[in-house]
């Protein structure tokens, strides 16, 4: 089952990942039990993926020696069918094909995985600090350690140690599974195990280092803290770990890292609260998220992490939320400027930088630049991968824009966002099916994540699925607020001919517009859809005077192909300086 480097390799389909070398079936981090046979039957229709494979074929090449009744084959079918989700007639995965065989449905993508043995990088999953007796206002403090010991040992030694990204161990946050199934659902070489809880004015924080291989607990030691001295902590606790690890730390390595953070016990604390709100992704909290920021700004105005949050708060506003770009653009500029001018050396401030100038000042190359050295300042940082595949994708650079996502999948598996904006270079390269197949593993993960629901509705309306499309628009709707939602919605009716509801839509956006914000974009799209062109190519002129992020999406949305030779649209991706090439013929 290996290539010829000795690699086993690792089939992806819809929400289910098909590892060989473990001969273990995956189903969004859970693992599906697989019989032997069964688990061979799924292979051979996997690897024959789109293919018709005789009962003949399958019979001979899963019992070669044994003359057995064609109802096994068909008993292993049918389990597949159940374990897969099918129900009745529901033909998702395996296709029947009368009086001759079965045919697997879903497009397959292939990845290689290299052998325990020939692995050169130690991969390590720090699993969420469990918060012990220290209330539920240490929650934050328990949720900061976890995600800066992932930052520290991700950058001690990246060419040999990788540490596994805060959302994908974050699922496993009050878990009853065992470190075992934990290590291997992971795919890592060690786990750190943590406890935080307080002893009368003081926390103590308890880590232990496991070996997945054969649960031997490697390390285990107790620091006793109080709260104003958790920056030095944090820096014990990660050194050691590495040092068990038998890592070489050097003092470049180990300068860098003191550099992370600031010495303002207070400082830390706030930076702490505005990641714990960032990091749930809505209006609400970001805005509790700039609050604290801007208060440990205050208390040390060369706090890079906390100006590099704060900048990205502002930046992610306009297409998250809705927010006015000429508003947020002159805070954003200024949060990144003062992160870069502390320490522009971290891969947290470069990112900052490159989603400032890919969102809000449209210099690309800017961004790109600075995307690929948060990336060589810290190769473990998905967001570095996640960011360059955005904008590579939006480039048309459409084959690296798929590798880079892919690799930010990788360090951080199971982070809703990565499947999500995996959907989203996959739409941006026309490859509807494979949009349609990582949306619909982000809503499985996260069913309230609207963001998917809408990457998942727009390659449905490519393919002509608009019911399917407008159900998830649905579902999108209730838990989000952003108006491309309602836009998406009301292009679809007017694309099926239901123009009058269309127009409903279209008023109500205008209402919105009476109350606060609302892109431009999204009223062209309106009339883009009802074969108004004239009147989307006007709202869109207003886009571009406005700075309405969305225009970044012009390039390489197929809804835009009617104006794709219109001089006046042509011009307009001119003059906001988009790189030649970016937009398809």
């Amino acid at each position: 089952m290996s290539d010829a480097s000795g690699s086993a390799p690792i089939y992806e389909f819809a929400e289910y990942r098909l590892d060989t070398g473990r001969l273990m079936l995956w189903r969004v981090g859970e693992q599906i039990p697989l019989t032997p046979k069964v688990f061979e039957t799924l292979l051979l229709l996997v690897k024959r993926g789109g293919e018709v494979l005789t009962k003949e074929e399958l019979l001979q090449a899963i019992w070669p020696d044994t003359i057995v009744e064609e109802n096994n084959l068909n008993q292993h079918i049918s389990t597949l069918r159940r374990l897969l989700g099918e129900s009745r007639g529901d033909n998702r995965f395996i296709a029947t094909i009368p009086g001759r065989g079965y045919r697997f449905i879903p497009e397959v993508s292939t990845l290689f995985q290299r052998s325990p043995e020939d692995a050169k990088q130690v991969r390590i999953g720090v699993l969420p600090f469990e918060n012990i007796g220290a209330g539920d206002d240490r929650e934050y403090l328990a949720d900061g350690l976890t995600e800066e010991t992932i930052a520290i040992l991700g950058q001690i030694d990246p060419q040999h140690f990788s540490a596994i990204g805060r959302t994908s161990v974050r699922a496993y946050k009050g878990t009853t599974k065992s470190l075992s199934e934990i290590g291997r659902e992971l795919d890592v070489n060690y786990l750190v195990e943590s406890s935080l809880r307080t002893e009368g004015d003081r926390l103590r924080v308890t880590s232990r280092l496991i070996r997945v291989s054969d649960q031997l607990q490697l390390w285990s030691s107790s620091y006793d803290s109080e709260p104003g001295s958790m920056l030095t902590l944090q820096r014990e606790l990660s050194t050691a770990i590495a040092q068990q690890i038998r890592l070489t730390l050097s003092p470049e390595r180990l300068k860098a890292i003191g550099r992370r953070q600031t010495q303002n016990a207070e400082a830390y604390d706030l930076y702490l609260h505005g990641r714990h709100f960032w990091q749930q992704l809505t209006p609400p909290t970001t805005k509790k998220a700039i609050e604290y920021f801007t208060h440990a700004t205050n208390l040390d105005p060369g706090y890079a992490l906390a100006w590099s949050g704060l900048s990205d708060a502002w930046s992610s506003g306009p297409v998250s939320a809705d927010a006015p770009p000429q508003v947020v653009t002159p805070r954003a500029r200024e949060a990144v400027s003062r992160a870069l001018a502390a320490e522009p050396n971290l891969a947290e401030v470069q990112t900052s930088l490159g989603f400032f100038k890919f969102w809000l000042d449209w210099d690309w190359p800017v961004a790109e630049a600075a995307f690929r050295r948060a990336i060589e300042l810290d190769p473990g940082y998905p967001l570095g991968h996640r960011m360059l595949g955005v904008i590579l994708s939006h480039s048309s650079q459409h084959e690296e824009a798929i590798q880079s996502i892919r690799r930010a999948r990788e360090l951080d598996p199971l982070y809703v966002m990565h499947q999500s904006l995996s959907s989203q270079i996959a739409f941006s390269a026309r490859d509807y099916d494979s949009a349609v197949r990582f949306a619909r593993h982000a809503v499985v993960v996260d069913p309230d994540f609207y963001i998917a629901r809408l990457h998942l509705a727009q390659a449905y309306v490519e393919l002509g699925e608009y019911d399917l499309a407008l159900e998830h628009l649905n579902n999108a709707g209730r838990h989000g607020v952003n108006t491309k939602i309602i836009a998406l919605r009301g292009y679809i009716f007017a694309r099926t001919g239901r123009t009058d509801e269309a127009l409903g839509v279209l008023n109500t956006l205008e209402s919105i517009a009476k109350e606060r914000y609302v892109p431009p974009y999204c009223i062209a799209m309106m009339h883009l859809g009802l074969g108004q062109l004239e009147e989307a190519m006007q709202w869109l002129e207003r886009s571009y005077e406005g700075r309405d992020v969305h225009v970044i999406f012009l390039p390489v949305d197929a809804k835009w192909d009617p104006l794709r030779n219109e001089p006046r649209f042509v011009a307009l991706l001119d003059r906001c300086n988009f790189p030649a090439g970016a937009s398809p013929s």
